[in-house]
């Protein structure tokens, strides 16, 4: 063989070898999120359902289970896809050529963000709808009971479920763009027809971002509140604790003489409500005896550091909408290339890098955006109880999750909290191109945060000013606090 055939293979070989790197530090990445998310899934799951008497329906469960594990280790993994590759391109732009960071690469970091999307678009039109239906089967009527039973029932309900989606899609093609090239590249499912699917429920997700994380954010700073303990001028511990022992005293008296009392008492009731302020007083004696470092440096801290990344982000935001007003290659647009290293995505280098990191994954769309979620009264039957979960409701709290975190990515590159550019099919959405969309949008996520956070943050601050001085006892009214009730 001559020469050139040699460096042929060898060039080969060595691409032979980086993919089968790649593959192999991508299952590591997978594996993991899956343990941590079984793990996850066991704490809230409701026991019952999987040690029943009938072993078809524990059958059933423990795949449905699986199915979710699956499904909420890709919403993990696309949580953690931007941050990674924001991290990963400084890494290679500060060590371009370390020896140990050579299997880190922009081929690892594109094929990432393809599996990603392949998956999400498996679990969202495939195994979450066929995980419902598969717990909701009970077999064709006249066939065999058993496990086979209900898979043959649930692939029928999951084909009928396709082509209903599809018909719908089509007719929502062909309105919006109404010509004959449009409704032929829906013939191409693979090429055109998941893109455009996973293009309407990514836009449904961002619009749900749009709505759960302002709300998120006013609920993150009375969380924060409710787990730090407050300064002394703000926060009477002594006063709650006698409450708490004054009703705990009264509830215990009513259970020792239920006869005192001519209505019917619920002794269960009353049981569950002893206990409740029994442990609020545990933990209000443990908020007692913290130390005053804790009590007047924590909490201000806390607050101070909320104040800050909101504030940044915001601004961060109607900066963007100048760059959107000024310059049209401020516009989210997909990367084609696969190349890392070559040049930061912020302005000011790797210092930005990590705030863009912290107010992506750490402050903005990952705790404000679920905390917003699960506060929303639409949303709020679905929040999981530890070990009393139902299946159907882990099922449910997956796909919102699923949705939430893959439309993560393009939430974040719309908003331009960073300037790294979207890879493989998450940049090919086409709403990304529409520059009224992306501009109201933009204003209207500024302006809502900005009023929510100006209506939280005043209203808290006035509220606890009112209750330190004593004011909520005055017999005047004072507006915007309740004024407690005194009985003579």
């Amino acid at each position: 063989m001559e020469a050139a055939d040699y460096e042929v293979l060898s060039v080969r070989e060595q691409l032979f070898h980086e993919r089968v790197r790649e593959c192999i530090i991508s299952a590591l990445l997978f594996a993991t999120l899956y343990i941590l998310c079984h793990i996850t899934l066991t704490h809230f799951k409701k026991p019952a359902e999987f040690t029943t008497v009938d072993d078809e329906d524990a059958t059933v469960n423990k795949i449905a289970l699986e199915l979710c594990t699956f499904t909420l280790a890709v919403a993990l993994g696309a949580v953690l896809l931007l941050p990674f590759s924001i991290i990963s391109n400084e890494v290679l732009l500060s060590l371009p050529r370390n020896y140990y960071i050579q299997w880190l690469n922009g081929s690892l970091i594109h094929g990432l963000w393809n599996l990603v999307f392949l998956f999400s678009n498996l679990s969202l039109i495939f195994l979450m709808p066929f995980a419902y239906f598969f717990t909701e089967s009970e077999g064709f009527a006249g066939s065999r009971k058993g496990v086979l039973g209900r898979v043959y029932e649930t692939v029928v309900m999951l084909m009928l479920l396709t082509l209903l989606v599809l018909g719908m899609v089509w007719v929502a093609s062909a309105i919006v763009d109404n010509n004959k090239a449009s409704r032929e590249s829906l013939y191409d499912f693979w090429e055109y027809y998941l893109p455009y699917l996973y293009s309407c429920i990514s836009f449904l997700g961002v619009l749900l971002l749009l709505v759960c994380t302002p709300l998120g954010l006013a609920r993150m700073f009375s969380v924060t509140g409710k787990l730090l303990v407050k300064p002394r001028l703000l926060e009477d511990l002594e006063e709650q604790l006698y409450c708490s022992a004054f009703e705990e005293a009264a509830l215990t008296r009513r259970i020792c003489n239920p006869t005192s009392c001519w209505l019917p008492l619920d002794m269960e009731l009353l049981h569950r409500q002893v206990l409740a302020l029994q442990t609020q007083r545990v933990l209000l004696e443990k908020r007692r005896k913290a130390s005053a470092w804790q009590r007047n440096l924590g909490y201000p801290l806390a607050m101070l550091c909320l104040l800050l990344l909101t504030g940044l982000s915001v601004l961060t935001v109607a900066i963007h909408i100048l760059e959107l007003l000024i310059d049209e290659a401020a516009m989210p647009r997909g990367m084609q290339g696969t190349s890392l290293g070559q040049v930061s995505f912020s302005k000011l280098g790797s210092f930005g890098a990590v705030i863009q990191v912290v107010l992506i994954f750490a402050s903005y769309l990952m705790v404000s955006s679920v905390m917003g979620f699960y506060s929303s009264p639409l949303f709020r039957g679905l929040r999981p109880r530890w070990h009393d979960t139902a299946m159907t409701q882990i099922i449910g709290n997956c796909v919102c999750l699923l949705v939430l975190s893959s439309a993560l990515p393009v939430f974040s590159r719309t908003l331009g909290l960073t300037h790294f550019d979207l890879l493989g099919d998450f940049g090919r959405f086409n709403w990304l191109g529409n520059f009224y969309i992306v501009f109201l949008y933009n204003a209207t996520f500024a302006g809502l945060t900005t009023l929510g956070l100006v209506k939280t943050f005043t209203a808290a601050v006035r509220a606890e000013l009112i209750r330190a001085f004593g004011l909520d006892r005055l017999p005047l009214p004072v507006s915007g606090f309740p004024r407690a009730s005194r009985k003579t």
